[in-house]
Order: structure tokens, then sequence, then C-alpha cells
């Protein structure tokens, strides 16, 4: 900076420049000297720096000035030492060829004409600075650039022509000549974003030999929208290295679209609207290509297998929000060909399903970037075929994201072999009840995310290796349960760390006494010394817990126990029968009780069974003569081992079976003391309706002795395959303990 002058003349009234000029000169080594004043325009009277010829920058923005006043600035500079020159906002509408004649003497090697609504520059405008390295055109309303617009300009090494060619709603697409950018042969930097022209020619950037960066981001060409391989035909000569398309409406690469550009190291192809499957083709001599950015298409890209066969040397991949969901369910994997690749970004793709083979040929690869997708399927346990490994042979990956998947649980071998992992981010995922030994391959972590999950305990089983070297740690919005056993480990080792912040960020969720308070607050004095109350405290929990259980089993199953009571009183009086007794002393297997709308159930469902099996006693057709209908029934009752009610809402409504039948099918069962009642149910009859109509309830029975009718025809034969069982049981209640 020694020997440098810097004088910022923007917006200063003709009054003030003669002081700031003076004060200048008296110094001659002041390295930046900058004034500002509110006036309209500055007038430059002649001779005005030559007092302080050393001059190397001058900033003028601002002033209003006009092409006129400019002419005379540049007559002012002239035989001084000028190097950078700012001319923003001046009114400059019109370039001449005289404009910067006077400069022709100087060093000028930066010159800034941005926001000047500059609409027209002559031909030969600039060829008077031929030292010229960079020239700032930005924001401007540039029409047309001819062949000669850039003449003289040999030196250029920059050119930023950001929003210079615009396209109005009152005006046509500006024009860029063929040849216009041939007298820039040095020119290694051109900016062309957010710019707007008719074409992109076979000739519109040939002559930029030394060419290395071009930026078309968010411009509109229509030549763009469809790259075929004479589109970038004219940067063929050039020694082009990063191109930029980012945002230029583009839907089609055809095959070999970039076959010109064989020293092309970046491709930018972001927020574009591409809708083709890439056979591989389309990147066919990009050999030394190392970054290639597909992320925020506004359409849908397909892979296939051969993709990306022709850049083998890629390094960086972004594929974010670009992709069909099922694109990279293949086999074998699109990115088998790149075993350099470092960086792969698959995110915002709500990615499904994947291959275990998938990565497994990227042993380069350091960063891997899966947020918001639909993973948490393939680490379940539940997974057909099971977990899916899709991490495995990545021993390099330093950095691992995979936010928002929906993960609420981790397989204990999905992150083994990562012992080179440094960042690892699961935040906004379901994840509680982590496995033991999930992380202790993680022996290099220095970054863990966790926030925004459902932890609760925080264990050393789980967090003592990842934990051991960690240097940046993020678990707020977790439900923490704030007890001894779930977050004393945690809490100790945080205040003895240096992780910032931890502090009012950590909230407890559980207990109430803890609710919404900082985990910093947990009194860790509180679980010292628990041993002498261990014991009371496991007595009184127990106490607590048979008064609240015997409250409840005399609340909801009183009328149980005083059934069961009944029973136990009648075998005590020695009504009871012996297992082999009972086989032989009955007629019947079962009696069965049903409405009359249900015959044709019966004889469909259960008759079949009749064939080899056992006897049913129906009342039509089982009657004894000469007996009334009344003993009858009383009598089959008596000669069968069971009593089967089908119960529908036609039985319960019907007074002949809930009244005679039913009254004596339990007097039955009470007088004999024997468990004989099997209830099939074809409909879903409420406990209460039941009680009240057969005096049953379900409760009252053995759970095998409550039948359903099966609603699937497949699930008949298991039904009668109960109602089989049920028909084999003893009628004896089991001794009651």
């Amino acid at each position: 900076m020694a020997n440098r002058t810097v004088v910022n003349l923007s917006n200063i009234t003709p009054r003030a420049q003669r002081p700031l000029i003076q004060e200048v000169k008296k110094d001659p080594t002041t390295t930046s000297q900058e004034l500002q004043a509110s006036l309209a325009s500055v007038k430059v009277e002649p001779g005005s720096f030559q007092p302080i010829s050393h001059l190397r920058t001058l900033i003028m923005d601002g002033s209003n000035m006009g092409t006129t006043a400019i002419s005379k600035l540049c007559s002012a500079l002239s035989g001084t030492s000028i190097q950078t020159l700012s001319l923003q906002r001046m009114k400059l509408v019109t370039l001449t060829n005289a404009t910067f004649k006077d400069l022709q003497e100087t060093n000028l090697t930066f010159l800034d004409l941005s926001n000047n609504g500059l609409g027209k520059i002559e031909e030969g405008s600039f060829r008077w600075l031929s030292k010229l390295d960079a020239l700032v055109l930005s924001n401007n309303n540039i029409k047309h650039l001819a062949k000669q617009t850039f003449q003289g300009l040999d030196s250029l090494n920059q050119l930023d022509l950001r929003k210079a060619l615009v396209k109005s709603h009152t005006s046509a697409r500006p024009i860029i000549d063929d040849f216009s950018f041939q007298p820039l042969g040095a020119m290694e930097t051109l900016c062309l974003q957010w710019t707007s022209a008719r074409l992109i020619t076979e000739h519109t950037f040939t002559g930029l030999k030394s060419l290395k960066e071009l930026d078309l981001s968010w411009s509109s060409y229509a030549s763009l929208k469809n790259i075929s391989n004479k589109t970038l035909i004219s940067l063929g000569g050039s020694l082009l290295l990063k191109l930029n398309l980012t945002a230029t409406a583009m839907m089609q690469i055809q095959h070999g679209a970039f076959a010109h550009l064989g020293n092309l190291t970046h491709l930018l192809l972001n927020f574009n609207f591409i809708k083709q499957t890439l056979s591989g083709t389309e990147f066919q001599g990009l050999d030394r290509l190392q970054e290639l950015h597909l992320s925020f298409n506004h359409q849908t890209i397909n892979l296939s297998s051969m993709s990306f066969v022709s850049v083998p040397l890629l390094r960086v991949l972004t594929l974010c929000k670009s992709l069909t969901a099922t694109s990279l369910n293949l086999d074998p994997s699109p990115f088998e060909p790149l075993s350099n690749l470092v960086y792969l970004d698959l995110s915002n793709n709500n990615i499904a399903n994947l291959r275990a083979s998938l990565l497994n040929r990227l042993v380069s690869l350091k960063v891997l970037k899966l947020q918001h997708n639909n993973l948490a399927r393939l680490w379940k346990a539940a997974n057909l075929g099971g977990p899916v490994f899709y991490l495995k042979g990545l021993e390099k990956m330093t950095s691992l994201q995979m936010d928002s998947n929906g993960f609420d649980e981790i397989p204990a071998e999905a992150l083994t072999g990562l012992s080179n992992l440094r960042e690892l981010s699961l935040s906004n995922n379901l994840l509680n009840n982590l496995k033991d030994s999930v992380f202790d391959s993680l022996t290099s972590l220095k970054v863990l995310h966790l926030q925004r999950n459902l932890i609760t305990a925080v264990r050393p089983e789980v967090f003592r290796t990842p934990l051991a070297n960690l240097s940046y740690l993020l678990m707020d919005r977790n439900p923490f349960d704030c007890t001894c056993e779930s977050i004393l480990w945690f809490v100790t080792w945080l205040n003895t760390t240096n992780i910032p912040g931890w502090s009012g960020q950590y909230m407890c969720n559980t207990p109430l006494a803890y609710f919404n308070r900082p985990v910093a607050d947990f009194d860790t004095l509180s679980c010292k010394d628990m041993a002498p109350f261990q014991a009371l405290y496991i007595l009184s929990s127990t106490l607590v817990g048979l008064l609240t259980v015997t409250a409840l089993l005399l609340r909801f199953h009183g009328w149980r126990i005083q059934f069961h009571w009944n029973v136990l009183v009648n075998r005590a009086l020695g009504f009871s029968d012996t297992r082999a007794e009972e086989g032989r002393q009955y007629e019947y297997d079962a009696y069965i009780i049903h409405a009359e709308v249900d015959t044709s159930w019966v004889e469909r469902a259960l008759m079949p069974l009749e064939v080899d099996t056992c006897r049913f006693c129906l009342e039509d057709r089982d009657s004894m003569p000469g007996m009334s209908q009344l003993e009858s029934i009383v009598a089959n009752l008596r000669n069968s081992r069971k009593i089967i009610f089908v119960v529908t809402e036609s039985l319960l409504s019907d007074p002949w079976c809930n009244r005679f039948k039913a009254h004596h099918a339990l007097h039955q069962v009470m007088e004999a003391s024997r468990d004989s009642v099997i209830l099939v149910f074809l409909q879903d009859v409420h406990d209460y309706k039941l009680s009240h109509s057969l005096f049953l309830r379900r409760g009252m029975l053995r759970k095998r002795c409550v039948l359903h009718w099966p609603v699937y025809k497949e699930r008949v034969v298991a039904f009668r395959q109960k109602l089989l069982i049920a028909l084999g049981m003893t009628n004896r209640f089991p001794p009651l303990l």
C-alpha cells in the first residue's frame, strides 16, 4: 500500500475539490483519503490532478457528470499514475471513441462503468486502454456488442457484463455479433450473468483463446434450452476450465454437447428444467471434469448405469432435488465408475429404495449428503430381507448428513467401519432407543447433530465412544428425562467438557419437577448415597403397586371373583366328576342353542364336524319322542357334555332362547359345577347385552370357549380346529391358586 493514494470524489462539490486536492498534495504517501458530500454534480477543471500526479485510485461514483464531463475528467487525469478508476452512477449513457482518448498515456488497469444506464458503445471506444486488466460494465442497458466494441483491449483479463445485456418489456433482445469477443485474446474470465441475447452462434465466443471461466448463469439465451454439440463450439479453441450454466432454462442435453471442452474441470447446471435419462454420452469428452453440479432441477432426471462413465475423474457431484425416487435402485450402480469421487449430494430426492452396493465403489468418498429423503424403512429390522447396509465400504468418509429421513431405529451395524467420520448429522428424525454399540466405530467424531429427535436418555453404553473426542454437539429440542438413570452421566460429562452453549439449550421434559427447565439445573448430588433408601423405595413402590392392583381388581373384576367363589363352594360340597367319566356318561358332545334365522349357518358350518369327530344335539332333529318340547330340551341339555350358544342379535331377542334355554343351561352349569358353555359369536355383541339376555359374560368362560366366526373363508378351517379343541376340554375348572 506504500506510495498509493486513493481519492474518493463521489458527490463532492467543486468548491470542496480544491481543499481535498491540496490536502492530498501535502502528504503524497497517504494511503487512503475519502470525503463525501451530497451534491448532484462535479465539475473537473483542467489540471485539477497535476498536484497529485502520484494518484493511483480515483472513485467518482454518483457524480452524475455525463459523457462530456467524463472526457474532461480523463483529460485531467492524463499524465498521472492512475491505475484504478471507478465511474459508477455517472449517467454515462453513451461511450464515444474519444471518451477515454486522454487515458492513452496512463497505466490504467481497472475501470468500473457499472450502474450507468449505458446503452451504446461506439466501436473503438476502448482502443486507448491497451493496458486495462479488468473492465466492469455490469448493470447497464447495452443493446449491441459489435466486432470492434472491445478493440484495443489486448491485455484485458476480466470482463464483467453482469446485467449489462438486458431485455425489457419495451425493447428487443440485445445482439451479440459474431467475433465480438475476438479482440480479447488474453481474457481469462467472462461474466455474462443475468444477461439476455438473441442467439449464441458458432462464432459468438471465437477468439477467446485464454478464457478459463465463463459465467452464463441466470441468463436467457434460446440456444441454451437445448444444448447440442454445436451450441458451444465457439469455445472449442479456448482453455475453458469452469462453465456456469445455472438457471439458463436448460431442458435437454444432447449427445456430445460439451465434447469440444476437453479442458473443462467445473460444470454447473443447477436450477434448470432438464428432463431426461442420462445415458453417459451427454458428457463425452469431459475426461478432466472434476465437479458436476445438477442440483435443484425443476424437472426430474433419471440415471442409468452408464450416466457418469465419461467423467472418471469426477470429484464433486451434486444431485440435490433433481432425481426421481427410483433413480438409484440400479444394478450396477450409476456411481461405479467414480472411484475418485470425494463429495456426493443426494439430498431432497425422496429416495426410498437403495441397493446395498450403491456406494461400495466410492472408495475415496469423504462427504455424503442424504438428508431429506425417505430412508427410514431401509434400516428397520422389519424390512423385507433385513436392514440394508448401504454405507459399507466408505471407510474414508469424514462427513455424513442424514437429517429428516424419519429414522426411528439404527441397526447396530449401520455405521460400522466409519472410523474416520468427523461429522455426523441425524437431526429432525424420530430416534429414541439407540442400540448400545451403534456408535462404537465413530472414534474420530468431532461434530454430532442430534437435535429435534425423541431422545430421552443419554446412556454411556451408547454415547461414550462418540462423545470422547467431540468438539461440537447439538442435541437441543429433545424430550430429556432428567432422572438419575437417564441423564446423570450426560450432565456429568457436559460439566467436564468445553462444549459451548449447552446449558441453556438442552431442556428437561420429565419429571414434572424439572419440566421445561435446563438440563444444567439437574442436581447431580441428589443421585449420590442412594443405597440406604433403595430398599425403602422398593418396599413402598411394591405396596403402592399392590394396593393399586387390588383396587382395580375389585373395581372391574369383582363379579368374576364372586363367580369363581360359587364354583369353589360347589366343589367343596362334592359335586365333581372325573375326567375319564366325562366322555362316557353323555350321549351328545354338545347341545346347540341358536335363533331360528341362524339354522342355515349351523347346518353349513357345524354339521360337517359330525362326520368323524363329534355329535351335536339339535332341538328340531333330536327331540325325544313322547315328551313335551320343554321336557325334551331339559333332558337333551343334561345328555350333552357341552352347550354351544350361537350368539347373534336375533338370539338375544328370542324370548324362547334367552329365557328358557339360557336359564336351564346356566342352571345346569352352576348345579353340576361344570365349565360346559361355549360361545360362538356371529356378530359383535356387547357384553352388557349378553349378560342381560343370557346371564353370561365372556369373562366367566375360558378364552378357548369364546370363539368368533371369521370374516374370511380361509380362516374357517382354523375356526373349526379351535371349536374341536374347546369341545375336547374338560368341564372342570382348573384349581384356583
